[in-house]
């Protein structure tokens, strides 16, 4: 793991502009996209090919046909992590997560180059990859989250590997998922320990719904064991009252479920962890380290620092235009947001908030561009969570948020804590809409 430090010593701070020319293809090589010629138009680079970048290149293409829109992503396919819990048990199959991202790129016109990002010059408005350099007029970060074993071990990295490969938290696509489900079919029995990341933290109602689809699991197949489940929190939440009804009236004798658990020490030689709510010895685990930004936010030196000066961890963003506060050719989008509200503090980081956000962002330019007024606009979330395998029912959150006269931004929560097979009728079709939305 790149210490933060280099990350952070990678980063500049100073604008400079160039021409454009609009040139949409897939390709392998980064250099072919080098010079550029020809008439004026916004070169708008997106670093990640998840829900909120792929959402931003369609809706850029869309609104902003002119521009050359570019798409940076390391991986060959895109791996839904919305809806990998269910697979885990095989409520769906492996072909409802995993997409061709070419195909949009192509009927989009936006290119899609698949490589890994080793810096971002913001003075000289480059992306440095693997196979090249990119210049950008305008540059969207959409690279998600990354985990922050270094909280708990700091350089050490042989615990880091070893709690990677052999306790994998499955909160990146897309091979520790595979590994994830793998543990689960062969568990045999004994304490399952899962420590829950604190807040903020990818899709916060997830570990929950995942700690229910493995407790059915083991309920149906007799595998005597529990899931203690660490949470740092003071109680369950989102969705609380119908997490806890699962956890008591489906799963009382395998789910245990511990508040006020902050990891303070994770010893993965020995199975052991040491929390503010006791210790715990287990058999095996799903160890969910601290979530940060994207390494390619701390590559751009963009990380909000707390009143201390110590990095948040998270994108320091204007919380209505979403440009990065220290340099408005930057936007940043998704789980890698930071503060956007001192009510409630950061936007849910979902696949939804991610695919509205990626739009937004996307009107934005489009307005930026034409020199019109830049008008806020803001998100909403949804998710839906599975919590019993037969029947299949599952419960649901709804977010809602409205701009304030003084100009802060308003959360609205709305849990549904009766867990209804509806409610997983309503998860697919929502599935479905949005793949349909960026992926089609």
């Amino acid at each position: 793991m790149i210490s933060r430090r280099h990350l952070i010593a990678t980063g500049a701070a100073a604008l400079a502009s160039a021409p454009a020319l609009a040139r949409p293809a897939v390709v392998t090589d980064a250099t072919q996209l080098l010079p550029r010629s020809g008439p004026a138009s916004p070169r708008i680079v997106i670093c990640g090919g998840g829900w909120g970048g792929l959402s931003a290149a369609k809706y850029l293409r869309q609104q902003l046909p002119e521009a050359e829109v570019i798409v940076i992503e390391r991986n060959p396919v895109f791996w839904s992590c919305p809806i990998s819990n269910k697979w885990l048990i095989d409520v769906v199959d492996t072909n409802y997560l995993l997409h061709d991202m070419f195909a949009p790129a192509r009927r989009h016109g936006y290119t899609l180059i698949q490589t890994e990002i080793t810096a971002i010059e913001r003075d000289k408005k480059l992306v440095r990859t693997a196979q090249g350099r990119i210049d950008y007029d305008y540059l969207i970060l959409a690279g998600g989250i990354r985990n922050a074993y270094d909280v708990w071990f700091g350089d050490d990295r042989r615990a880091i590997e070893t709690t990677r490969m052999s306790f994998p938290s499955a909160y990146i696509p897309n091979s520790e998922h595979v590994a994830l489900k793998n543990k689960l079919k062969t568990f045999k029995g004994g304490t399952m320990v899962m420590t829950l990341p604190p807040p903020p933290h990818r899709c916060p109602p997830s570990p929950y719904e995942r700690a229910c689809v493995m407790a059915w699991h083991m309920k149906v197949n007799k595998i005597p064991g529990k899931i203690v489940i660490l949470d740092p929190k003071t109680r369950i939440m989102p969705i609380g009252g119908g997490f806890r009804a699962a956890f008591e009236e489906l799963y009382p004798d395998i789910i245990q479920h511990v508040p006020n658990a902050a990891v303070r020490e994770v010893d993965p030689f020995n199975k052991r962890i040491k929390t503010s709510a006791g210790d715990f010895d287990f058999d095996d685990a799903v160890l969910m380290p601290p979530h940060q930004a994207a390494d390619m936010v701390w590559y751009a030196d963009l990380i909000a620092k707390n009143p201390e000066g110590k990095p948040t961890g998270w994108a320091d963003i204007h919380p209505t235009m979403l440009h990065a506060r220290s340099d408005d050719s930057v936007y940043v989008i998704g789980d890698a947001m930071g503060m956007i509200s001192p009510q409630f503090g950061h936007y849910p980081k979902s696949g939804h908030v991610a695919n509205y956000v990626g739009k937004i962002v996307a009107t934005y330019l489009a307005q930026r561009v034409r020199k019109q007024e830049v008008k806020v606009l803001l998100p909403d979330n949804l998710c839906y969570m599975l919590v019993n395998g037969d029947p299949r029912e599952a419960i649901s959150v709804q977010f809602d948020y409205e701009l304030m006269a003084d100009g802060t931004v308003r959360q609205t929560q709305i849990d549904v804590d009766i867990r209804t097979p509806d409610l997983l009728e309503e998860d697919f079709k929502w599935a479905q809409r949005m793949y349909g939305d960026f992926l089609a």
